[in-house]
C-alpha cells in the first residue's frame, strides 16, 4: 500500500520537474536588435489588449516585436506581467510604450520583461537620456534591482546582458522634437528615433505631401541616419519609394487584423492580402 501511493507522489514530481513552470529559463537574444545591427527591416504588431491569449496569439504571428501600447490604453503593468509570462520564449520581442520617461514607468516595463522601450513624445534631450538612465544598469544607469519577473523569462545571467540586450526607441512626435533630432539621436544608448506620423501632423499643422511636412520627417531621417541609429515610422511608410532609410515599424493592432483577416475570408470587395497594416499613408484617405 505504501509503495501504491508513492508512485503517484513520484509521478506528480517528474511531472513538475519537466513542466514549463521548472524548466530553466533560457537567455534570450534581441533579435531586433540583432536585426537591426544588420541593416534588415522589423515590424511590430500593436497590442492593446489585456487578454493573455490575444498576445500569444499577436507574438506568434509572424511579427519580430509586439508594441504593448501603455501610453493610450488602460493596461495595468500586472496584465502585462501575466501576458509575457503566459507567452514566455515567444518569436516577438515584447516591447513597451510607456506613458511617459519616468523612472518609475520605466522600471517597472523592465522588470516585468520588456526588452525594448518606446518613449513616447521627445522633443527634449533630457528625455532621451531619461529614456536610456532608467532603463540601463549602472554604470550606464540609474535602473535598480529588484522584483520581477525578467529573470523567469530570461534566466538568471539576465542582469550581464541586459544592458546591451536592449532597444530604446524614441519617438518624435512633433516640431520641436524634430527640430533637435540631430541631438535626441547622437544620446548615447538611444538605438531608434520613431516620426510619429499623425502625431507630428496634430502637432504641426502640416499634412503628410505638404513641403512643411516632408521636411520635418527628412530632418529625422537624415540626422538619425547620420548619427548612426535606426529610423522608425508606420508600417504604411515600409518600402514607399519617397520613404528610404526607415528600418523600424508600427503595425495595426489587434482589432486592425481581425478586420483585414475578415475582409480577406469573406471576400469582401477591395480586401487585399498583401496590404500593409498600420496608420494611413496620406492621412485622411483610409482608416484603420
Amino acid at each position: 500500500m505504501a509503495m501504491s501511493r508513492l508512485v503517484p507522489v513520484a509521478a506528480l514530481a517528474l511531472a513538475a520537474a519537466t513542466s514549463g513552470f521548472a524548466q530553466k529559463p533560457v537567455r534570450q537574444i534581441n533579435t531586433v536588435k540583432q536585426k537591426l545591427a544588420a541593416g534588415k527591416q522589423v515590424v511590430g504588431g500593436t497590442v492593446s489588449s489585456n487578454d493573455p491569449d490575444i498576445y500569444c496569439a499577436m507574438a506568434r504571428a509572424g511579427f519580430d516585436f509586439t508594441w504593448i501600447e501603455m501610453q493610450h490604453s488602460a493596461l495595468t503593468f500586472s496584465e502585462v506581467q501575466r501576458m509575457l509570462g503566459n507567452c514566455k520564449g515567444s518569436p516577438a520581442i515584447p516591447f513597451i510604450r510607456v506613458p511617459d520617461a519616468t523612472e518609475g514607468d520605466i522600471q517597472k516595463a523592465v522588470d516585468v520583461g520588456a526588452l525594448g522601450i518606446i518613449v513616447p513624445m521627445v522633443d527634449t534631450v533630457e528625455k532621451a537620456q531619461n529614456a536610456v538612465k532608467f532603463a540601463k544598469y549602472p554604470p550606464i544607469g540609474r535602473r535598480s534591482l529588484g522584483g520581477g519577473q525578467y529573470r523567469a523569462l530570461y534566466g538568471d545571467d539576465y542582469r550581464e546582458i541586459a544592458n546591451d540586450n536592449l532597444v530604446i526607441v524614441a519617438m518624435i512626435e512633433n516640431p520641436a522634437g524634430a527640430e533637435i533630432a540631430d541631438k535626441i539621436a547622437n544620446v548615447p544608448g538611444i538605438d531608434v528615433v520613431f516620426v510619429a506620423s499623425t502625431d507630428l501632423m496634430s502637432f504641426s499643422g502640416y499634412k503628410q505631401k505638404q513641403p512643411q511636412y516632408e521636411k520635418m520627417v527628412d530632418r529625422v531621417r537624415d540626422e538619425t541616419t547620420k548619427a548612426g541609429r535606426k529610423v522608425g515610422g508606420p508600417h504604411a511608410w515600409m518600402g514607399q519609394p519617397d520613404r528610404p532609410g526607415f528600418h523600424f515599424f508600427q503595425a495595426s493592432g489587434e482589432a486592425g487584423l481581425i478586420k483585414m483577416g475578415a475582409d480577406v475570408a469573406l471576400g469582401k470587395k477591395g480586401a487585399d492580402p498583401a496590404k500593409k497594416s498600420g496608420i494611413a499613408p496620406t492621412e485622411g484617405l483610409e482608416k484603420h
